[in-house]
């Protein structure tokens, strides 16, 4: 074999392979893109709201008990999820497993509250 046959091989051989390999990797990464992750397309709607959730609802979540529930409600209002670690009502590793099914709404101020004087 000659030195500019070898080079061409060389340099024709990468092509050939990855030209083989796409037929077989693109099914798959195009079935990766169109499905959605079913926790992420939950809508908010969907999810408990900590702040009004009732004990019940809240003992419905994974790894949340009587104690945990209870504690949640004696620790409200919280200005987001991530409070129930910060203020040490739930372990990290339960809110690991219930932070893409909860939410902490916040109250809409009242039309009915009167202004403040000027």
């Amino acid at each position: 074999m000659s030195l500019r046959t070898k080079r061409l091989f060389a340099r024709m051989l990468p092509l050939l392979l990855a030209s083989l390999l796409v037929p077989v990797v693109a099914p798959r990464l195009s079935n990766a893109v169109t499905v959605p992750h079913a926790a992420a397309a939950a809508p908010a709607a969907d999810k408990l709201d900590i702040n009004t959730a009732t004990k019940d609802q809240l003992k419905a979540l994974p790894g949340i008990g009587d104690a945990y529930s209870q504690k949640i409600i004696d620790g409200r209002p919280y200005r987001t999820k991530l409070d129930l670690v910060q203020k040490k009502i739930i372990p990290q590793a339960t809110y690991d497993k219930i932070k893409e099914q909860i939410i902490a709404k916040q109250p809409k101020p009242s039309a009915a509250a009167p202004a403040a004087p000027k």
